[in-house]
């Protein structure tokens, strides 16, 4: 089947991004400078025979968040953005929607945080972009467990180890961002079905929602347990981006402690893992 001119422009926008301005290692042997397309993937969190789909025309309808996510990892400009969503044959995103545009100022200051774990979300708390680093501290992520609120609620659990106190004050900062993200974005359909799906199988969320349960995200240190490197305690530091909604998460570690040991291990496994 031939190729459709979304496939045609996503391979050509792969084909014109270098590994270093998307955050990756580059070097080794390449048969062209772009991204591979198991590295369009990992960026965009979606999968590698999505991708190859996509790019021969025999999936045609890609959805509002995979062409969103694929113009993150592409770092496209505003105007290449809307461009990919119209022939793509969707409205870009408008007032009303979250927003899920990351912009180039922000992609600069993660490609300078190389040495530490970081994650971009949007106001419902979906992860948009995360650094090398942060996905060999926390796994891949993919589906609905790229979202913070259906992990939290719904999800199998993860690395980070929680008593019952930071647990509960997880649980009612999630609930609050949520219920603040519905008001400031009215229109968006996504965010309106999480919500109702967590309320109909969460009863601990149904709970927190219904009683307008208010709290925030503190600056915390967390407990990592990494199958790899053994355990670590970080610190956590959520940062706002004005005037676009995003949260970005960093991890740090004292230095001089064994935990900063661990987590530079962890940057050296993590890109040999990437390179092979």
């Amino acid at each position: 089947m031939a190729s459709t001119e979304f496939g045609r422009t996503v391979r050509r926008w792969r084909d014109r991004a270098s590994p270093e301005a998307a955050g990756l290692p580059g070097g080794g042997h390449r048969r062209a400078a772009g991204l591979r397309r198991e590295e369009l993937a990992m960026l965009a969190g979606i999968s590698v025979d999505y991708v190859t789909r996509l790019e021969q025309g025999r999936a045609t309808h890609p959805s509002e968040q995979v062409v969103e996510a694929l113009g993150r990892a592409l770092r496209l400009s505003g105007a290449e953005r809307e461009h990919l969503f119209h022939v793509a044959g969707l409205v870009p995103p408008g007032q009303g929607t979250v927003p899920a545009y990351i912009t180039p100022s922000v992609h600069r200051m993660l490609d300078r945080l190389t040495g530490a774990p970081v994650a971009v979300s949007d106001a419902s708390w979906t992860l948009l972009l995360a650094n090398p680093l942060y996905t060999a501290l926390m796994g891949e992520r993919q589906g609905r467990e790229r979202n913070g609120a259906w992990r939290a609620f719904l999800g199998s659990g993860g690395r980070v180890r929680h008593t019952a106190q930071s647990r509960r004050a997880l649980e009612t900062a999630v609930v609050a961002d949520l219920r603040a993200a519905v008001r400031r974005y009215p229109a968006d359909r996504r965010l309106r079905q999480l919500i109702a799906e967590l309320r109909a199988n969460s009863d601990r969320f149904a709970e927190l929602w219904d009683s307008g349960a208010v709290g925030r995200h503190e600056a915390s240190r967390k407990t990592i347990d990494h199958p790899q490197v053994g355990t670590m305690t970080l610190d956590c530091d959520l940062l706002s981006v004005a005037g676009s909604d995003l949260r970005i998460m960093i991890y740090t570690a004292e230095p001089g402690t064994e935990d900063a040991e661990r987590l530079e291990l962890l940057a050296v496994l993590g890109t040999q893992t990437m390179v092979g």
